[in-house]
């Protein structure tokens, strides 16, 4: 059980959380949620002790291990990668690295003596089971069975962070805090991810996710950082959403007869305060208003969110895109090979695959980001073409203010037009002057968003779009999608984004791509879960 008692958090001025006390009880796992800012990370770390409370405790009982993701992802360059893995269980590692360094001496009966302690340590941990144990949770993340001696420096960004997942995951913690576990997994690892925090951990845990469907399959109850406090919910995160829609409105009717009662109680001493006759009359009535206006002091939410729309300046021919023989390699490697597919007007294709097998290489070839080295991308008639790049911040130029960087595009449009695109993605008074260099990755995104609601594209083709966007940003550009004129073509790890949209599917296998007419859970159905570990 994890115990806060009157936790209170500030930056500067702004308070996070204030005076909260609650627990976390053994076996439930909380979704922590909240806007971008609103201290959900801060709360994760003060819990796991990175960072200092500014007032109140953090219990947690020393019987009880604590596992916690690591942001590092250099921290094991030069280590193998299941070693990596391995040490996330540090009694069984130490015990393990004591029992090699002890052998390679010359043996004493004090040495012997040791090395049957060290024997009962790995047995109690499990150790001879260790290597299989760590090597499936690789697996499951997919990173393959044959990359498990080569060292961590040899992975790609997104699958050092498996590593330090799958370290997390292996260290027979009772205690789990993850902060944004499903970032840079593809869908196949989330759901196997899904299925080992529901199936397999039975502690305590705690995580930060953006992903709806992630919380949505394993939360039992949705901690909400908000209104500077911590309010728990019990059930899933569409559970969450309808309790506390229920709560404001209920509390926003509350409000408004309390108004109204003051509003009546104030008439009444304008009216009989001079009245000497019903001055105490009145007088309790000042009391009563005091008592009421006491209770309307509430903290503000700090939820915002975006208003995302995307209009066509003119549709496109019918025959949107053709694909023909499309191939694409880097060195020896081959990412694309042959591939084909068309687009009709309307259509929404999600391109789906595991990590490494070439959707961005794929987008960014349609884009002309990338030169094939075989085939042909022809894009139809009047067609004009909106790109959404994975790296955020390499998409915008550094040197400009947010107004000035997308004012480039349109430089006809007048000032109130921008501004108004830049209000929409909550860029409203001086945050529209942050420079482009400064902005937080939720704020490049939502700028490069607000250059296709500009740009009023006919075709949007967005690489992972929903990266460092909160709960309300994500949902907001959903609905936007969902309701869009145009094509769409997209990749993104977030299920229920790519549910959402999705009318075609474009799966990239290691046996070659699968084109599907149909939804993405249309095309989980037809094809099982494991379409995506050929």
């Amino acid at each position: 059980m994890i115990t806060l008692e009157k936790l209170t958090k500030r930056f500067g001025p702004k308070i996070l959380f204030e005076n909260v006390s609650m627990r976390f009880d053994p076996g439930k796992r909380y979704a922590l949620v909240g806007a971008n800012g609103a201290g959900k990370s801060t709360l994760l770390k003060v819990i796991s002790g990175e960072q200092d409370s500014d007032y109140g405790t953090v219990e947690i009982p020393k019987r009880l291990r604590v596992g916690v993701l690591k942001q590092d992802h250099f921290a094991y360059e030069d280590v193998k990668i299941l070693d990596a893995v391995l040490m996330g269980n540090k009694v069984l590692w130490d015990a393990m690295h004591e029992k090699d360094r002890l052998l390679e001496g010359e043996m004493t009966d004090e040495i012997g003596m040791r090395l049957a302690e060290l024997e009962g340590t790995i047995g109690e941990e499990d150790g001879y089971m260790a290597e299989s144990n760590a090597a499936e949770i690789l697996e499951g993340l997919g990173i393959a069975s044959d990359r498990h001696q080569d060292p961590v420096s040899t992975l790609a960004g997104g699958y050092k962070l498996r590593v330090l997942i799958a370290q997390t995951l292996f260290g027979g913690a009772d205690v789990l805090l993850l902060d944004e576990p499903t970032n840079h997994l593809d869908l196949d690892s989330i759901r196997w991810l899904e299925s080992y925090l529901t199936d397999t951990f039975r502690g305590t845990l705690v995580v930060v996710s953006h992903d709806r469907h992630f919380m949505n399959a394993i939360a039992t109850h949705v901690a909400d950082v908000d209104y500077q406090t911590v309010t728990t919910y019990t059930g899933d995160y569409d559970d969450f959403i309808v309790q506390k829609t229920t709560g404001a409105r209920q509390l926003s009717a509350e409000t408004a007869a309390t108004k109204k009662k003051i509003g009546e109680l104030k008439d009444f001493v304008s009216r009989f305060g001079a009245s000497a006759s019903r001055a105490s009359q009145a007088q309790a009535r000042v009391k009563e208003i005091e008592k009421l206006q006491a209770t309307l002091t509430v903290r503000r939410s700090s939820v915002v969110r975006p208003y995302i729309r995307f209009d066509i300046d003119k549709p496109s021919g019918r025959d949107v895109l053709r694909v023909t023989g499309l191939s694409k390699s880097f060195g020896d490697k081959k990412v694309l090979d042959g591939l084909d597919f068309n687009l009709n007007r309307g259509d929404k294709m999600a391109v789906i695959g595991p990590s490494g097998i070439g959707k961005s290489t794929l987008l960014k070839c349609l884009v002309s980001e990338y030169v094939p080295d075989a085939g042909t991308v022809i894009w139809g008639h009047e067609t004009n073409i909106g790109y959404f790049a994975q790296d955020h911040h390499e998409a915008l130029e550094a040197g400009y203010s947010a107004y000035e960087w997308l004012h480039r595009f349109d430089p006809l449009a007048d000032l109130e037009t921008v501004r108004a695109v830049l209000g929409r993605l909550l860029f409203s008074g001086d945050a529209g002057l942050k420079r482009t260099e400064t902005l937080s990755g939720g704020e490049a995104a939502r700028l490069l968003l607000a250059k296709l609601i500009l740009l009023k594209n006919n075709v949007v083709v967005l690489d992972e779009p929903t990266n460092h966007l909160d709960v309300e940003s994500i949902d907001a550009l959903v609905e936007a999608l969902v309701g869009y004129k145009g094509t769409v073509v997209m990749t993104s790890h977030d299920r229920h984004f790519v549910s959402k949209i999705g009318t075609r599917v474009l799966a990239l296998t290691r046996i070659g791509p699968q084109l599907f007419n149909g939804t993405y859970e249309e095309y989980l159905e037809t094809h099982g879960d494991e379409h995506l570990r050929h």
